[in-house]
């Protein structure tokens, strides 16, 4: 069972801003979740809704939902700096 995938505008364009090195390990990451999230590792954020998928020294916030087999990618950034507002 693989879940849909809807990427925001701003994880988007991050990735467009990375090497493309990079940003492809990233998509591979994602690709591998969504067929089994959970087979990989993550942590829901304190205080909030959102989880985190470590990709190295990136940090990728998503939101999940079982009913509707969906997983929205909000947020990627470095780890020094993706938690901050």
């Amino acid at each position: 069972m693989s879940y849909n995938v809807i990427w925001s505008k701003n994880a988007i364009d991050f990735l467009n801003r990375l090497e493309q090195i990079t940003a492809q390990r990233i998509i591979k990451l994602v690709r591998e979740f969504s067929e089994n999230p959970r087979k990989k590792q993550f942590k829901r954020l304190k205080g909030e809704k959102a989880f985190r998928l470590r990709a190295g020294d990136y940090r990728i916030l998503f939101d999940f939902d079982e009913n509707k087999e969906t997983i929205n990618i909000l947020k990627i950034g470095h780890r020094k700096n993706i938690y901050e507002s």
